[in-house]
């Protein structure tokens, strides 16, 4: 029967001030984000070369695109204007052939 029993072995701690909570769990995130913020990588002068590289590229594909886009069209109305001007010819010659009469002086078959 020598041996006493305390029920509370630890003693208890008061309560701790809300204000006091809101201000340390600040602080703790105030520190997690720096800490992310000094783990990030920081470009490199490579990356940033490459990245300029890159939009040069597209700039330069951009106007590629554009002028083969209007040389196709300048080629259509080209052709276009050529076949016009063939069609105009055709026209001029078989209008010569039907006024002259050459259709009409050919000889006719011998057996109708």
């Amino acid at each position: 029967m020598g041996i006493l029993r305390r029920s509370n072995g630890y003693s208890k701690v008061d309560k701790e001030d809300p204000e006091e909570l809101i201000h340390r769990r600040a602080q703790f995130l105030i520190y997690k984000v720096m800490e992310q913020a000094d783990c990030r990588r920081k470009p490199s002068f490579i990356r940033i070369r490459l990245c300029r590289l890159k939009v040069k590229i597209g700039g330069k594909l951009k106007k590629l695109r554009k002028s083969a886009v209007v040389s196709i069209s300048a080629e259509r109305i080209g052709v276009y204007k050529q076949l016009m001007n063939q069609l105009k010819t055709w026209r001029r010659l078989f209008k010569r052939a039907t006024h002259h009469g050459t259709i009409a002086t050919l000889p006719r078959p011998f057996f109708t």
